[in-house]
């Protein structure tokens, strides 16, 4: 085996261990927390939306709930689901069309927030290709197929009348992980991922092992600057936010105080990303500090309370309705969605 080929398998170990890990002795055991009327869990993937659940767990920001609160993570759409139609978890960040599309299959769920509004990125080896349309019959990987960064992709395109089977390479990957492998062993030109993965990627192709084989780089094309594009509207996208599941979405006033903690804590991440960094890490034990930060501020996260951002959200299932209404479950959410519970 060559030198370069020795290098590029160590990086595909280096890899699986170095993207979205997380740190399991927080929260993993179910004796301890599940079933436990004496904690609250909340609960998210390792994204952007995420980490003020993680920061206002370490930092007492939801001590007013009057019993221990904990931080989970999910990784799979599967975990995502089980969670929140098991109700193990009482508050969870998740996809905004996915909070649609259980409301709609009838779960116990109510939407509390949007709070990320602009986390996905095309990476890719050319700087020039700031537009989807310079990715027309080219390969684009794309991880979790259905999920927000395929929706998203797909909805694009459709809207300028390009058809995502036919005049793009589309190549479906398990996860970012996998993504981010073909990316930086060069066996993939482009790849579509939410912060915190481009984040993470960036910094990695600048650091050793990973620089001696990765190729350089950018940030090409954001899919929020295309929506407000194609659109006409202003470059933030109801991507994701909060729900409670379960008997929490029936308590106003722990929704209430759920969401104060969470937009305090969002607010203090803003203001000293590399402090909120250093605090959430050990949720996400092989995310550098500087790679939370840098996704910080690369995402357009602010808390805007359901009710607000009924009209930015109509507007985005509308769209989905009209081209895969299958991603939020057939059919638009009633207007008791957008209001939290009196």
């Amino acid at each position: 085996m060559s030198y370069t080929r020795k290098i590029g398998f160590s990086i595909l170990i280096i890899l699986s261990f170095l993207i979205f890990s997380c740190k399991k002795e927080k929260v993993n055991s179910k004796t301890e927390t599940f079933n436990d009327p004496n904690t609250i869990i909340l609960s998210g993937p390792p994204a952007a939306v995420s980490f003020p659940l993680a920061y206002g767990v370490e930092t007492n920001e939801f001590s007013n709930l009057g019993k221990k609160v904990t931080f989970k993570i999910w990784m799979t759409p599967d975990q995502l689901r089980s969670l929140a139609m098991t109700n193990e978890t009482a508050f969870m960040a998740m996809p905004s069309n996915v909070i649609a599309n259980l409301y709609n299959r009838n779960i116990q769920v109510q939407p509390i927030n949007i709070s990320a509004w602009g986390i996905l990125y095309i990476l890719s080896r050319d700087k020039n290709k700031t537009k989807l349309a310079d990715y027309k019959n080219q390969e684009v990987v794309i991880p979790f197929r259905g999920d927000m960064p395929d929706i998203v992709f797909r909805l694009l395109a459709n809207k300028q009348g390009l058809n995502p089977e036919k005049d793009f390479k589309i190549r479906y990957v398990t996860s970012p992980i996998d993504a981010l492998q073909l990316l930086l062993t060069r066996r993939a030109d482009q790849v579509l991922l939410p912060e915190p993965a481009v984040s993470m990627a960036l910094r990695k192709t600048g650091s050793y092992p990973v620089k001696l084989v990765a190729p350089t780089l950018f940030r090409s094309f954001s899919l929020q600057k295309e929506w407000a594009a194609v659109f006409h509207r202003p470059e933030t996208m109801p991507q994701a936010g909060i729900a409670a599941v379960g008997k929490a979405a029936t308590n106003r006033k722990l929704i209430e105080q759920v969401n104060t903690g969470y937009n305090n804590s969002l607010l203090k991440c803003k203001a000293d990303s590399i402090r909120c960094s250093q605090i959430i890490a050990p949720y996400f034990e092989q995310l550098s500090t500087e790679a939370i930060a840098d996704a910080i501020e690369s995402s357009n996260l602010k808390t805007v309370a359901i009710e607000q951002a009924a009209n930015d959200l109509k507007f985005f299932y509308q769209q989905l309705y009209e081209t895969e209404p299958a991603v939020i479950g057939d059919r638009m959410p009633n207007e008791a969605f957008y209001k939290w519970p009196k």
